[in-house]
């Protein structure tokens, strides 16, 4: 039951990823993330990660799908047009050399990666919210506080560049 529900999500996992990129209009492609972004966090509680699934949930699929939505509202996007023409050999040759590529990633990767033991699903006991919270503040402390200060400088940013000249 743990593999179909796995392989039901990674594969609309994959769906949304092709959709996010195939799609013309900007407000498609975010709806197509937050789908990315859902079967992400089924996947990991599926892993046992309950704490990342719903930071999962609640930081990407919500606060920053919000802020992507807002800024393409902001700037008023509009479909993109499709003035590039491409020729048909160009494009099978480019998927038949994207495939054999990945074939080949796939093959090196397996070839020098040592063989270890399957996921085994609910196994993993960690990624409490104590857990996380321990090693967000004593571990990685500043890193985090880094990237609060990088946040602000970019809410600075977009304050300013937002604002109109008076």
């Amino acid at each position: 039951m743990t593999a179909l529900i796995f392989f039901l999500f990674a594969g609309i996992a994959v769906f949304c990823g092709i959709s996010l990129v195939a799609q013309t209009h900007p407000i498609a492609s975010a709806l197509s993330l937050i789908g990315v972004m859902g079967s992400l966090a089924i996947l990991y509680l599926q892993l046992g990660g309950e704490f990342i699934a719903a930071a999962q949930m609640i930081v990407y699929a919500g606060a920053i799908m919000v802020l992507f939505v807002f800024v393409i509202m902001l700037l008023n996007a509009g479909a993109e047009g499709t003035s590039l023409r491409v020729s048909a050999f160009a494009k099978y040759l480019g998927m038949f050399l994207l495939v054999a590529f990945l074939g080949l990633i796939s093959f090196i990767i397996q070839a020098m990666l040592p063989r270890t033991e399957g996921v085994v699903f609910g196994a993993f006991k960690g990624g409490t919210t104590a857990d996380v919270g321990m090693k967000l503040f004593t571990v990685y402390l500043l890193p985090f506080e880094v990237t609060s200060v990088l946040i602000l400088i970019a809410i600075l940013g977009a304050i300013v560049l937002a604002r109109k000249e008076i």
